[in-house]
């Protein structure tokens, strides 16, 4: 449990929406003791940037998957002292391990989305690879995928028609579970407890 008074929390471009939204959800948290400080997405393979981060804060939340890293990151992180939410990636974050593996395990050929990947997802995914110009290229690249899982964290049917529209573009079925950002709020609420007030030990 962290008590010091100040606290950072590093969250990847993906989850920033949970973050916002959960730390107003705690009752004793106020701006001077909780931050989020977005992670480009680029550094999701050069953890080794991160301790450039690091260096001006007492205590780091990281809610951040390894992605891809290899276990680079886990490694920085426990040179740190930093603390990281379970999980691989932000589907399993939101999802749940459990849930995310018997989703694997129905369906392997799954593409997952999130609402942040859902808002974005003709900048990451048609123009991240290059569909915009080469549509043909649809197939070699999603052809072994079955489904579309849009795992939810908010009720917004425009968030879920545009999901259902991204799916039909790929050529999959389309699925949408609701996870809310429990996931992220029980981090926040196990890894921290309201400092002590003033004048006491």
């Amino acid at each position: 449990m962290l008590t010091r008074q100040f606290i950072r929390s590093l969250a990847a471009l993906a989850l920033i929406g949970g973050v916002v939204f959960v730390v107003p959800s705690l009752a004793w948290a106020d701006t001077g003791r909780i931050k989020a400080l977005l992670v480009r997405a680029e550094l999701h393979e050069k953890s080794y940037e991160w301790d450039k981060a690091f260096a001006a804060y007492d205590e780091i939340l990281c809610l951040y998957g390894d992605c891809g890293t290899g276990g680079e990151l886990d490694r920085v992180l426990a040179e740190e002292g930093v603390t990281r939410i379970a999980g691989a990636h932000c589907y399993e974050f939101f999802a749940g391990a459990a849930n995310f593996d018997a989703m694997m395990e129905a369906e392997p050929g799954t593409f997952f989305l999130t609402d942040f990947l859902v808002r974005h997802f003709d900048r990451l995914v048609i123009e991240g690879l290059g569909l915009d110009r080469f549509p043909q290229l649809r197939d070699d690249y999603f052809g072994n995928y079955r489904r579309v899982v849009y795992l939810a964290q908010f009720d917004d049917e425009t968030l879920t028609g545009k999901a259902e529209a991204a799916a039909d573009r790929l050529g999959l079925a389309f699925e949408r579970r609701f996870t809310g950002i429990g996931g992220v709020e029980n981090f926040f609420a196990q890894a921290i407890k309201p400092a002590p007030a003033q004048g006491v030990a």
